[in-house]
């Protein structure tokens, strides 16, 4: 359970109670009537509270994915648009699936404490000796190389990145690592990065 689906329920929960006062207040006279009709608001909640549960089930399934394509270029890496209107990338960093989101103003592939702390990579033993410029401001980076990168059953090694010692929602995919790609063609909601 995330941090945002705790809310929901609560609110779906808090909810449930208004309308079941509201049915057992209209309800008085007829008992076997107010049973049914809480039996149903009572199915219509748990099919919601199910929904919210498997929101990120339905949404991968439903939702386009990245997929390696064969194009009239070469091999294409294919990634759609997301909801929020960025490119959303997973690869497979030291062979963990990492989320990225594409920044071409970002000079480096830049990972989030807990990515790279999935990916083998202890934080804590890091120095954080580099600096970049965020639309925040200036946060301290920690220059790491990764072992392996892997986008699609592409594969690089040795990948130098930057591991980012402020709050960071999703890790992200720079022109160092975008530059391994001999084109990045971006047309009809949809990002094409060509080997």
């Amino acid at each position: 359970m995330d941090a945002d689906t705790a809310p929901r329920l609560a609110y779906l929960l808090l909810l449930l109670v208004a309308v079941a006062s509201w049915f057992f207040v209209q309800g008085r006279g007829s008992a076997g009537r107010m049973l049914q009709q809480a039996a149903i608001w009572a199915l219509i909640f748990l099919g919601l509270i199910a929904a919210i549960a498997l929101w990120p089930d339905i949404r991968s399934a439903v939702a386009p994915r990245q997929s390696l394509v064969e194009t009239a270029r070469g091999t294409a890496v294919e990634v759609p648009l997301g909801i929020d209107g960025h490119y959303h990338l997973t690869l497979l960093v030291n062979g963990v699936p990492v989320i990225f989101t594409l920044d071409t103003g970002a000079t480096d592939l830049v990972l989030s404490q807990r990515d790279a702390a999935s990916a083998g990579i202890d934080p804590a033993s890091l120095a954080f000796l580099g600096q970049a410029m965020t639309a925040n401001g200036p946060v301290r980076t920690a220059r790491v190389t990764l072992d392996t990168v892997e986008l699609e059953g592409i594969v690089d090694r040795d990948v130098s990145a930057v591991v980012t010692e402020g709050p960071l929602e999703s890790s992200l995919l720079g022109m160092t690592y975008l530059s391994r790609f001999a084109r990045i063609e971006i047309e009809g909601g949809r990002l094409l990065l060509i080997r």
